[in-house]
């Protein structure tokens, strides 16, 4: 039985009015992405005004390899907490635990190989991408050092993965935090105080995600015992590992399908030069903390799908997409007010205000985007709300879409329209993607529908 200690740090979803539930839950991780991706941009800044744009272009040369690669490890541990919060929801802690400890087993040896191919392949990937020769050296090194990161953000996520599923989501949003204040401070040691340059980007990501994953483990050993397998709970079992597997890796490819046409476009993007390198560096820094917004929406739907079809709560499912797709839509007016009249302002953060082709292109970038941002809202809350349903392939079918989708912009509308062909990237692959996902999920509620009952 769990202890009251470890009772205090777990929470149904299950109960109470849905979109209570969703914010809650969304709110930790919605506060800790912003919180993120103000490091990235606090990163990008000290990078860019202090060592270059040179040197933010070759940080920004390998952010397509890096969604690619993490995007794969952080998508299959998302997978794994989904069997997790199934059994939580279901009361079966036992089984639960044997989740837990065979996900540890499977990211183990995924950290091992991903890491060691990653490495060894760092300098085949940056030329695939077109990296230019000018920015090529400093994106070697912060490439490779992303890379030695692999193992700790795999566990950071696999852990944090696991105290969610419990419907706990602010400790991880706590150590967030904390790592995203140490990023900042070695940032400013390595490369202000020491001169380091991007390798001291670099190291300072490596020592954050130590911590943070340190982090995790030290509180689910302390406070969420529930979590902690004992006995033969511990053992190898094959039909666990099979089921963690079907959950993880399609939602892992999932990332990297898509990040395949991502890598296209980057490879289109580079082609056009610096310039065009640095303006899509400082976009996508901006338009990933309101993004981010979007996505742990959807995080949140996974987790609360997942704990009510162990429940048998088909309506409460349904009643809680609804209102996912409210909220998304208020806060879609609230990001026009602010990034339509001061995105370029925005830009400002990367760059001196002399670079002006830069500023321009990146804010045309922004604005573009923005007005796509519901076909982006649907796609994250019916993609996670299907992934936490148990049926990732599905799902896995919409990264299938966006890369299609991106591929084609790569090869036709950007060597036809250049810059203005990179804009549209995103919003022609989310369209997509909601071309199939929306007739999926209307497909698997009725099917539910009829195993429920």
């Amino acid at each position: 039985m769990a202890s009251e200690e470890t009772t205090q740090h777990i929470e149904s979803m299950t109960e109470g009015a849905p979109s209570r539930a969703i914010l809650k839950f969304a709110i930790p991780l919605i506060l800790g992405y912003i919180l993120q991706q103000m490091y990235l941009i606090i990163d990008a800044a000290i990078v860019g005004r202090w060592i270059g744009v040179g040197a933010l272009a070759a940080v920004g040369a390998s952010s397509s390899i890096m969604f690619l690669i993490m995007g794969f490890c952080n998508g299959s541990c998302a997978g794994f907490a989904i069997p997790v919060a199934q059994a939580f929801g279901a009361k079966d802690y036992h089984k639960m635990r044997c989740y837990v400890s065979n996900a540890m087993r499977i990211a183990l040896v995924l950290a091992i190989v991903i890491t060691l191919l990653s490495c060894f392949l760092c300098d085949k990937i940056l030329r695939m991408v077109n990296t230019p020769e000018g920015v090529f050296h400093d994106a070697y090194i912060f490439l490779f050092l992303q890379f030695c990161t692999i193992p700790f953000t795999i566990a950071y996520n696999l852990l944090s993965g696991q105290i969610r599923a419990l419907g706990n989501s602010k400790q991880p949003f706590y150590f967030l935090l904390a790592s995203s204040f140490l990023n900042i401070f070695l940032d400013i040691v390595f490369i202000l105080l020491l001169g380091m340059g991007v390798e001291g980007a670099g190291i300072a990501t490596f020592l954050s995600q130590v911590f943070a994953s340190s982090l995790c483990w030290w509180f689910i050993k302390r406070h969420m015992t529930i979590l902690v397998p004992i006995g033969d709970e511990r053992q190898f079992d094959n039909k666990r590992i099979s089921i963690l597997l079907n959950n993880g890796i399609p939602m892992g490819l999932q990332f990297s399908i898509t990040s395949i046409g991502i890598i296209m476009l980057q490879s289109a993007n580079n082609a056009l030069g610096t310039v065009y390198v640095a303006s899509f560096t400082a976009a996508i820094r901006i338009k990933y903390l309101f993004t981010c917004v979007l996505e742990n929406i959807g995080v949140a739907m996974a987790t609360y799908c997942g704990q009510n079809l162990g429940a048998k709560k088909l309506q409460r499912i349904k009643t809680g997409v609804n209102d996912a797709m409210w909220i998304m839509m208020a806060y879609f007016f609230i990001t026009v007010i602010i990034i339509y009249p001061f995105a370029d302002e925005m830009m400002m953060i990367f760059v001196n205000e002399n670079e002006q082709e830069v500023i321009a292109n990146a804010a045309q970038l922004m604005r573009i985007s923005n007005w796509f941002y519901p076909s982006l809202g649907v796609l994250v809350i019916l993609r996670y709300s299907i992934q936490g349903l148990g049926y990732s392939n599905l799902s896995m079918m919409s990264g299938v879409m966006e890369m299609i989708a991106r591929c084609g912009v790569s090869i036709w509308l950007v060597p036809a329209l250049a810059w203005i062909g990179v804009c549209y990237a995103d919003p022609v692959a989310w369209i997509m993607a909601d071309i199939f996902l929306i007739p999926a999920y209307i497909w698997l509620i009725r099917r539910l529908k009829r195993q429920i009952g």
